[in-house]
């Protein structure tokens, strides 16, 4: 008979209910309350005080719900990082250009002085209206969609603002607008449209001169006039950081985020494994924020499929260089894996010339998981990514029993480490645990155990 109190069940229930709202908004930061994630939407409808409390003291990120939608504001914690673009709603998942950026911009502000409805060709004459201020023509950007590849980056704009819930189509199809056989009627979703924006003071408000400051004042916090408002600053940019980004080096923060880190990590990476169930790895080059789950991630290591496979098989080849590794040396690396495993990979792979796209799409997914970072010289490692080397090959002798000491000599340093306190433990022979124990460990062993000299 279970004799769990009822309160501690209903504890439990709330707690697991509350994480998994958090996790929907890490993952999808803006829920609609129909769709793929209307269960999620209305766990977070459910706890969004908590939520809203919890993302605000410890990320900076505002909450908003509504009946319709669900809008976490996510700041990122490094804003110049350019390895998460948004890409096509596409099987390509091609990065947006500059272009299609602009072209976004543009459209976001014809539909917020639009009506309920709209129709995609009414949609890009307001956007070459907009696109000849002279301010644009100015900085090199033109706009006829007289061209097919121009109606394809609109075609892509819109795409994205379906999958976000802004636009619902209500008949036709992009594909026809492109080939110029036809239109397409959208309904505007304009709570969600008002909530897309993700900044604490308008754009129109900026005038900074170049790009890095203006994402500054985009997002500036108050004056940090005392320490606390510093420390406050620290505190929220660090956890947003462990949250977002695949590995947080060291070597990236300044003095006094490092200081302020090696006094709080404790605190820190508590609180988000309370909220969020992600567990600390820590290493002497940094923190990584590991999911036991694997599903709070976009982009995966490896993966299945061509490019999945030659991102791997680079990711080997950087983690034993020296250092940067040329872009050139890279190609030449794949035409020899072509070579040898070229007949697992589609066709297309194959092609000649395909090298430099194959290890430009291989390079920005490991650059994009903190594996990698591009330099002047070329692809330097990172040092997340000694999980990926190959270690010297050990030759078994034929019969030889596979014992932990087996095992262990066989496992490179790499793998050593990132071995957990468990799994160490279980290579010990009997009396290496026996040794291991203390007192108070010994004296807890039953005589059954002692006597049968059990672990």
């Amino acid at each position: 008979m279970n004799s769990t109190p009822a309160a501690e069940v209903l504890d439990g229930q709330h707690a697991a209910d509350l994480r998994k709202a958090a996790r929907a908004l890490l993952k999808q930061p803006l829920l609609l309350a129909g769709g793929r994630y209307a269960d999620e939407f209305r766990l977070v409808r459910r706890h969004a005080s908590e939520l809203r409390e919890w993302f605000d003291r410890n990320t900076g990120w505002s909450l908003q719900t509504d009946a319709g939608a669900a809008r976490l504001r996510k700041i990122p914690g490094v804003l110049t990082d350019s390895t998460h673009p948004a890409r096509e709603a596409t099987r390509g998942a091609a990065p947006f250009t500059r272009r299609r950026y602009v072209l976004l911009c543009l459209a976001l502000a014809a539909l917020e002085r639009g009506e309920a409805q709209i129709t995609l060709g009414r949609l890009a004459d307001q956007v070459v209206l907009d696109a000849a201020d002279p301010q644009l023509a100015r900085s090199g950007i033109q706009f006829t969609l007289d061209r097919r590849d121009e109606r394809l980056d609109l075609a892509a704009v819109v795409r994205l603002l379906l999958g976000l819930g802004v636009l619902r189509r209500v008949t036709g199809d992009e594909e026809a607008y492109v080939s110029g056989a036809g239109d397409v009627l959208y309904d505007v979703e304009r709570r969600v449209l008002a909530g897309l924006l993700a900044a604490r003071r308008g754009p129109s408000t900026v005038h900074a001169g170049t790009l890095a400051d203006r994402l500054t004042e985009l997002v500036a916090e108050t004056a940090l006039d005392s320490d606390e408002l510093r420390f406050r600053a620290m505190r929220r940019s660090l956890t947003r950081r462990l949250l977002d980004d695949p590995v947080l080096y060291y070597d990236e923060l300044s003095d006094a985020e490092l200081g302020y880190l090696t006094r709080q990590r404790g605190f820190l990476t508590s609180r988000i494994t309370e909220l969020t169930g992600l567990v600390p790895e820590v290493r002497a080059e940094g923190i990584a924020m590991v999911d036991p789950e694997d599903d709070l991630t976009d982009l995966r290591m490896p993966e299945q499929g061509t490019h999945g496979h030659v991102t791997l098989l680079l990711a080997e080849h950087l983690a034993a260089a020296d250092g940067p590794v040329p872009a050139d040396r890279l190609a030449q690396r794949v035409r020899e894996l072509t070579a040898e495993h070229g007949g697992f990979w589609a066709k297309s792979a194959r092609q000649p010339g395909m090298e430099a796209e194959l290890v430009e799409q291989a390079v920005a997914r490991l650059a994009a998981l903190g594996l990698v970072s591009r330099t002047a010289h070329g692809v330097a490692p990172r040092p997340a990514l000694a999980r990926y080397a190959v270690g010297e090959t050990v030759v078994r002798e034929s019969g030889a029993a596979d014992t932990p000491a087996r095992r262990a000599a066989a496992r490179t340093p790499a793998q050593r480490a990132d071995r957990t306190s468990a799994q160490q433990a279980a290579d010990r022979t009997p009396a290496q645990q026996a040794a291991a124990r203390t007192p108070a460990q010994q004296a807890d062993r039953t005589p059954a155990q002692r006597k049968a000299g059990k672990p």
